[in-house]
């Protein structure tokens, strides 16, 4: 197991709940969202100039598009489409309009460029309610054969885009859904699941070697596992909750890591002053792949 890798504060950005954090290799920015705040953050790592946007309602997750100036939301309520030149914000669908007590939360393009996100339930005493959906590329929504879910977290998808990967936070359990292509729900599986203290699977993202890298809520750290579910390695975070990784950077092999001030006692936040940033270092033994954009008409 490597523990040698060392995070770094990249951005300062004191974020409520930092999250979906994507590499977008043709501009070389990073973006992420803080949900709390309702606001889209965008950094160029070769420049340094940062951008924010603000949101019309919580920014959740989000996808890139073949327009570089346009981005599909996956808000609390809603998809819309949001041009970055103009602010324009342009609705697709409401998300489980009939459910007042759920919202978005973590969403991804699968490898054939349509957009698969869940739902949580924001009440205190969490119950399965929310589910897995995707938006195809003629923007039709369709929703998948899983069970409910509670926190719907993890998604991402092998590198041959046969399975995908999910987790419930809740239960702190990543599953494989080996049927994904098929729309077979049987062939769903047990991954790996957060073994130690109160840690819970927050976001992940799959690298070239078809590993998954987990950042683990309130375990400060990020897990790779091995494609049979093994620890790999763990990367220590110097904040308690990371909350979304993705792999960026020129050579896509920069581990990229947002994170949360959100629940933190004050106590906690005079101990993690940093806790909220965008993190970042350097693998010399990892790549990543190209996110993959969402496919459909824009």
């Amino acid at each position: 197991m490597n523990e040698m890798t060392q995070l770094a504060l990249l951005v300062d950005a004191r974020n409520t709940l930092g999250e979906g954090v994507l590499w977008c290799e043709r501009s070389g920015r990073v973006y992420w969202t803080d949900i709390g705040a309702q606001r889209l953050h965008c950094h160029g790592t070769g420049t340094g100039v940062h951008d924010t946007w603000e949101m019309p309602e919580r920014l959740s997750c989000f996808a890139l598009t073949q327009d570089e100036n346009i981005l599909l939301l996956g808000l609390a309520s809603r998809l819309a489409f949001f041009n970055l030149r103009t602010r324009a914000v342009t609705e697709i669908c409401a998300v489980e309009a009939e459910l007042p007590m759920t919202r978005v939360n973590d969403g991804r393009c699968d490898r054939q460029g349509r957009f698969v996100f869940g739902t949580m339930d924001e009440r205190e005493d969490k119950e399965a309610t929310g589910s897995f959906y995707r938006l195809n590329g003629d923007l039709t929504l369709e929703r998948l054969p899983l069970p409910g879910i509670a926190i719907a977290n993890s998604i991402c998808f092998s590198t041959d885009g046969s399975a995908m990967y999910f987790c419930d936070s809740a239960e702190r359990i990543i599953y494989r859904w080996d049927g994904y292509a098929r729309g077979d729900a049987t062939q769903l599986s047990v991954f790996a699941g957060a073994d130690a203290g109160s840690a819970a699977p927050d976001g992940a993202t799959i690298d070239a070697d078809g590993f998954l890298w987990s950042a683990q809520w309130g375990g400060a750290r990020i897990v790779r596992y091995a494609p049979d579910g093994s620890v790999e390695r763990t990367v220590s975070v110097p904040v308690s909750q990371p909350s979304c990784v993705c792999l960026g950077g020129a050579l896509l092999d920069e581990l990229l890591v947002t994170t949360a001030r959100e629940s933190l006692p004050a106590a906690m936040l005079a101990r993690e002053p940093l806790a909220g940033g965008l993190f970042h270092a350097r693998l010399e033994d990892v790549r990543g792949l190209p996110e993959v954009r969402f496919g459909g008409h824009v």
